[in-house]
């Protein structure tokens, strides 16, 4: 989720426009081609942002849920584990994201509910899909997975009203020995936040506890993008931030968010591609991101997307 309430007049503010990218020993990530949107039977409900092209934003209030709400949550968050696993699953070079994003859309649907990302804010496709130095939000595309790439898969679903939100990094093939000590400690500093996590518990101790752990390694956090509240609406507050910061809020019981670190090899500046959605790294350096929706229990974090 961008750092913001809207996305609409900031993009120009956030980001420096560009299409070229420093000389990199990978080929630079470039637009494939986007088939037609998926269609999605009428018996599936739809979450309300379908039918606008606007972002509805970061909506305000914690999502807090009583017992009914929590295993909703559970259910959504355990679906979204699943069609993750599976898409990890279908990683190979030679495939194409839109291929993973098709296996996605069949799975979801399958199992009555809607893929959160299609239609939201005009998003073409019903997975994210991050490649390389792509940080997030890109659109699955013509492109063929090859060896040697990283790959970042961000799976919603909308169950019976309730959002679950996860994703992972991928392995494509033989991976470089730097690339895969990225996608490590990225994993490392969601658990590390996840393990602090608990009522009563500042939210700036997450931001504090990843970027401390990636500070070892000397790599970027980013900032543009943060963790989210989620539920019954796909973005709400609290905005989780990945950095160190003053934030005073604090965690509640039975509240439900996720924590989603983006870290870098390089500069954490990010650039948007002219889709609006697509952002790489501005330097093209890799760029890897772990997320779980967690709901804060008694005993500090159940992980709702584990699978």
């Amino acid at each position: 989720m961008q750092l913001s309430r809207t996305f609409s007049g900031l993009t120009n503010l956030l980001f420096n426009r560009r299409n070229d990218l420093p000389n990199t020993k990978r080929k630079p990530l470039r637009p494939g081609k986007i088939s037609p949107r998926r269609p999605v039977p009428d018996h599936v409900l739809m979450p309300p942002y379908v039918k606008s092209k606007k972002p509805p934003g970061i909506a305000s209030g914690a999502e807090v849920h009583d017992e009914e709400g929590i295993e909703c949550m559970r259910a959504s968050g355990r679906l979204a584990a699943q069609v993750l696993q599976y898409a990890g699953t279908l990683v190979k070079p030679g495939i194409k994201t839109d291929e993973i994003d098709e296996a996605v859309h069949q799975m979801i649907i399958d199992n009555g509910a809607y893929p959160s990302p299609l239609g939201y804010g005009g998003f073409p496709k019903s997975v994210c899909t991050s490649v390389n130095e792509c940080i997030c939000h890109g659109i699955p595309d013509s492109r063929a997975l090859e060896d040697g790439d990283i790959i970042n898969i961000d799976v919603t679903v909308y169950l019976n009203g309730y959002h679950g939100d996860t994703s992972a990094t991928f392995f494509c093939g033989e991976v470089e020995e730097e690339a895969r000590n990225l996608v490590r400690v990225t994993k490392e500093c969601l658990d590390k936040a996840i393990s602090i996590c608990a009522p009563g518990v500042e939210f700036k101790k997450i931001g504090k506890t990843i970027h401390d752990h990636a500070d070892k390694y000397r790599y970027g956090v980013v900032r543009q993008f943060v963790g989210h509240g989620v539920g019954r609406v796909f973005h709400a507050d609290p905005v989780v931030l990945h950095f160190r910061n003053n934030d005073k809020g604090r965690m509640v019981l039975n509240q439900t968010f996720t924590i989603e670190p983006m870290l870098t090899m390089g500069s954490v500046n990010a650039v948007m591609w002219d889709d609006d959605w697509t952002v790489v790294t501005e330097d093209g350096s890799l760029s890897a991101q772990f997320e779980h929706t967690l709901l804060i229990t008694e005993n500090g974090a159940e992980i709702l997307t584990q699978a």
